[in-house]
């Protein structure tokens, strides 16, 4: 499952032995010239056709007959448990805009719930769904059992589709019989997952199972999208893990924080580990103890990160083609093929699906922008995000925009002349992708509703177990604050910021130059057809 990034290339050669290094571009800490609190722009006509279709790909392409949405599209080999979570979010989101009847909704929603419930399960290896609670990442599209034997019972992807079923579960509050059982199903759901079943190496909680080798020795560890998958853990009425789950979880952040061009952050190269837990929870002057310290939140960190994203396009230190202020965006997506090719005079990697991102870390950028990457991020920097959306859709929409909005991604720089992967050349233009990813078109649809109106956050807010999972955590303040407990809203200037801004430059350093030892990491919760 896990796959695995070379360290960003690209670094300039070091000076003679005599002269003192020069400081490395992204240790070198500038003040932001962009405010901590992002304004409120008002959005242009186009997002709400991006919403509209990018709603249609989840009502259009999931299987009417059992709820199973899939991984891609138009190719849609099989269906994705995560895809599904993004979906159950989908629906009300129609709901609410007059894009689909609640009765349709409702109807799509018992379909898919029941379903999942129904799915065997059991240690076999073929003709089941899941075990102890868990779901195979990907399922097939008819009969929801594990699509082949490279697919593994997957921790993260079963917390996405949980967010999903515990939207549901929070939206739909009528006394129809039909809402009750939702209600009602979405617990049953929830409470099966034996979370502390993954805790082979306690108290953190690993990435996944294969019937054929066991347990995957890799656990969620670093900072990354995993923190949605502790707080479903710790929030569990059944199979609940201890609170040093999220102790031990935020001890391994250390040598991600620091500063990268010119923002101080908790770093995670591609932007899905900044934007998945922060589509159905509001990090907004809420802190845990590890924030607390650092005198900021998770959502002001997700906005450095996007910020940072920009900067790195801007500076375009590989020089690929069209990056700048309002074309940048890496993450996990498609991308041509896996190959190696002469790029201004030097060979260069590029690769198909993979996740690509700019950090302290967790770097691989092969020219291939991603539309969710930026679009997603629009709670946290609409300033930047807006312009950037209307950019890529005036100078590449004639090709990369179509019926779900923007496809997946595209690559100007990759003009080479040799079978491809996926999706395909356009003259002059670099390569196009073909499909729709589920888990990229979700967070885009969700993060606008959140922009508009809190949408999303504002039914998370009245479940019981993501606030139980939350304070379990050792989050406060905020929503989170006692109603006689006025919350202090999280402010860079607050008491402490200077000192931890300062520990961060140093420990920068430091992670900056452990990265330089370090040839691969840990990045995409996505497993892939073998080649």
């Amino acid at each position: 499952m896990a796959m695995w990034l070379l360290a960003a290339c690209g670094r300039e050669p070091p000076p003679p032995p005599a002269a003192p290094p020069p400081p490395k571009p992204d240790v070198i800490l500038i003040e932001p010239v962009l405010p901590e609190r992002p304004p409120r722009p008002e959005l242009p006509p186009l997002f709400r056709d991006i919403e509209k279709r990018t709603f249609q790909f989840f009502w259009d392409v999931t299987n009417e007959q059992n709820g199973l949405t899939p991984d891609r599209y138009p190719s849609r080999p099989f269906a994705s448990i995560a895809s599904i979570g993004f979906a159950l979010t989908a629906y009300p989101i129609g709901i609410e805009n007059g894009w689909i009847s609640r009765t349709q909704a409702v109807d799509r929603t018992l379909t898919t719930l029941r379903f999942l419930r129904d799915i065997p399960q059991g240690p076999q290896r073929t003709g089941r769904g899941g075990y102890h609670g868990f779901y195979y990442h990907f399922l097939d599209m008819q009969q929801g059992h594990r699509y082949d034997s490279w697919v593994e019972l997957s921790s993260v992807d079963t917390a996405l589709l949980m967010m999903g079923v515990l939207f549901a579960q929070s939206y739909y509050e009528g006394d129809d019989p039909r809402e009750r059982e939702i209600r009602r199903l979405a617990d049953q759901l929830y409470r099966k997952v034996e979370w502390t079943w993954l805790q082979q190496r306690k108290p953190l909680i690993s990435m996944g199972w294969f019937p054929e080798s066991g347990f995957i020795e890799h656990d969620w560890m670093g900072y990354n999208e995993a923190m949605l998958l502790y707080v479903l853990a710790l929030g569990s009425p059944t199979h609940p893990v201890d609170p040093d789950a999220w102790t031990v979880w935020t001890r391994t952040y250390d040598h991600d924080w620091g500063v990268y061009y010119g923002q101080e952050y908790l770093s995670f190269g591609p932007l899905f580990g900044h934007q998945y837990s922060h589509v159905w929870i509001d990090f907004r002057d809420i802190q845990d103890q590890y924030m607390r310290a650092r005198g900021i939140d998770y959502f002001l960190n997700s906005r450095r990160a996007a910020l940072a994203q920009r900067e790195y396009a801007i500076a375009n230190p590989m020089k690929w083609k069209d990056y700048g202020e309002n074309v940048w965006g890496l993450t996990a997506g498609d991308g041509p093929q896996n190959t190696r090719q002469i790029y201004r005079g030097e060979e260069r990697e590029f690769r198909h699906y993979s996740s690509r991102g700019a950090g302290l870390r967790e770097n691989f950028d092969d020219g291939t922008i991603v539309p969710t990457a930026a679009i997603s991020s629009i709670v946290f920097a609409p300033e930047v995000v807006i312009p950037a959306t209307e950019e890529m859709h005036r100078r590449y929409g004639d090709y990369l925009y179509s019926s779900y909005g923007f496809l997946d991604s595209f690559n100007p720089s990759f003009e080479f002349d040799i079978p491809l992967k996926t999706g395909r050349l356009v003259p002059g233009k670099g390569w196009v992708a073909s499909d729709y990813i589920g888990i990229d078109q979700g967070p885009i649809l969700a993060m606008i509703a959140n922009y508009r109106n809190e949408f999303v956050w504002s039914v998370m807010k009245k479940n019981p177990y993501i606030r139980r999972g939350l304070e379990r955590a050792g989050f406060r303040g905020g929503w989170l604050a006692p109603e006689d407990e006025e919350a202090v809203p999280v402010d860079d200037a607050a008491p402490g910021s200077a000192a931890a801004r300062a520990l961060g430059v140093a420990e920068s350093r430091a992670a900056a130059a452990e990265a330089q030892k370090q040839h691969d990491q840990p990045a995409s919760n996505r497993a892939q057809p073998p080649e």
